[in-house]
């Protein structure tokens, strides 16, 4: 009976730490905040209300308590739906404006990707060009030195180009 006693205890724990995770909100909801600061908000104006009300049908009759309480309630009911209205208009303009932002970005990236791709695509032909010439022979399987003295010569005159305007 102690083993089973046991195991129980610690099927407890279990259950005890996985309701402990489910339950941790340490992350941070902006829209849980929101609502939850509305309905607050919403609580506070429906309990001076309800005080309101409260003190008025102690002054007069309950039944002309009772019709203001239904005309405030709709006034309160329309505002709420100004407010969201308004709210969303703002939530679409910022999702839009973001969506846009997130496009452009995306098409730079692209733009930069097209432009070393080419680059890339561009060194690979001249080096296949320069290979071919490099590799030319004679028609006793001599190499050519035309091309191989050629690029002797401007690989001199580059390297003399560079020189002078990294001294100064």
């Amino acid at each position: 009976m102690k083993k089973n006693e046991g195991v129980n205890a610690r099927m407890r724990k279990r259950k005890n730490y996985s309701g402990n995770v489910k339950s941790d909100k340490s992350h941070y909801n902006p829209t849980l905040i929101k609502k939850q600061k509305e309905f607050y908000k919403n609580a506070k104006n429906i309990k001076k209300f309800k005080k309101m009300l409260k003190q008025q049908t102690e002054q007069t009759d309950p039944s002309s308590a009772q019709k203001l309480m239904i005309e405030n309630d709709g006034a309160v009911m329309k505002e709420n739906k100004g407010e969201s209205e308004k709210r969303r208009n703002g939530l679409e303009e910022l999702y839009r404006k973001k969506h846009e932002e997130k496009e452009r970005e995306r098409m730079e990236r692209e733009a930069a990707l097209m432009a070393k791709k080419e680059e890339r695509e561009e060194a690979q032909a001249r080096r296949k060009a320069l290979r071919d010439k490099m590799l030319k022979k004679t028609r006793k399987g001599q190499p050519l030195m035309k091309y191989r003295i050629q690029h002797l010569l401007d690989t001199i005159q580059v390297s003399t180009q560079i020189k002078p305007s990294k001294s100064p």
